[in-house]
């Protein structure tokens, strides 16, 4: 329970501070954009880097993995779904696909998984499937749906390795993968580039609110209600019901991961809307309004299953 009070608590702290500093105008007209740019080329490649080089990739093999795929998949799924009967257009449904199942698995996973769960290490496969599974191929449906569409096919099938949040994510599992020990002065400067990659999206994310219109309202508002019921009711339930009877899960294994799949959307979400110029009044809604409500969610499915 304190776990989560206190990810949450944090979080809030730092939008605030973007909030104020949106609203004295401290970074200027431009200090969202600069900040986003920062973590989409800069800090977060580095964070991620840093991170999976450092990870056991075993964590991989586990039925945990497994529900956090199918329950990723099932919630995207339905989004999908709606999304191509109501025509939402392709950039609009990957954002919104990624608000209905991509979770906040490092800035409020990583305490909640430590404070709550007892252990840091139980977030790392869904870190790990995000980072290699889910970001690469939502990027790249991104790019490819834009400018980045157009030139030989040689050129588009490359498009992954242009991405520096793809680049950034593969490296790190290819140094995990390998073995090989990054020497210190190379691994500590990205290190601390990689340290910005979180205050930068929270800042930015703090920033946007500043003039904005209540979350849920406006031409977005169908689409936003859909991907907050589906990543904080749908997935968890899904969750639940493929780990306890698909997958015999009970007890703490049990409890891992459907609060795991309970995190809200992530706010690198918000960096990726914005970097592409699209949806992003759908994912600042999403993630602002998911965060809100993740809070009674955490706290019932700690409650029932803990």
């Amino acid at each position: 329970m304190q776990g989560v009070l206190t990810g949450f608590a944090v979080i809030a702290v730092v939008i605030a501070v973007g909030y104020v500093i949106g609203r004295r105008g401290y970074l200027g007209e431009h200090g969202r954009d600069v900040l986003t740019k920062l973590a989409f080329h800069v800090a977060s490649p580095a964070l991620l880097f840093t991170t999976l080089a450092g990870t056991d990739l075993s964590v991989i093999f586990s039925s945990r993995l497994l529900v956090t795929a199918l329950s990723t998949a099932a919630a995207a799924g339905v989004f999908v779904a709606v999304a191509a009967v109501r025509r939402w257009g392709v950039g609009r449904t990957t954002i919104g696909a990624l608000c209905s199942s991509y979770v906040n698995s490092g800035n409020l996973g990583i305490p909640i998984a430590v404070y709550v769960l007892g252990d840091a290490s139980l977030v790392a496969p869904v870190l790990l499937f995000q980072l290699v599974g889910v970001t690469p191929v939502a990027l790249t449906i991104l790019d490819l749906s834009g400018g980045g569409a157009k030139g030989p096919l040689w050129h588009r099938l490359l498009t992954p390795l242009r991405n520096p949040i793809a680049l950034g994510s593969l490296a790190g599992v290819a140094v995990s993968a390998t073995g090989l020990r990054i020497p210190a002065p190379v691994l500590d400067p990205l290190t601390l580039i990689g340290g910005m990659s979180v205050p930068a999206v929270l800042l930015a994310f703090g920033i946007s609110l500043c003039g904005s219109t209540m979350p849920g309202r406006g031409p977005d508002r169908e689409p936003v209600f859909l991907s907050v019921a589906l990543k904080s009711l749908g997935q968890p339930a899904a969750a639940w019901a493929l780990a306890a009877g698909v997958f015999g899960l009970r007890g703490a294994s049990l409890l891992d991961v459907v609060v795991t799949s309970a995190l809200p959307a992530a706010q690198n979400l918000y960096t990726y809307a914005s970097s592409y110029r699209v949806a992003e009044r759908l994912a600042r809604d999403s993630i602002l309004l998911s965060t809100v409500l993740s809070v009674p969610v955490l706290v019932a499915v700690a409650a029932l299953l803990g």
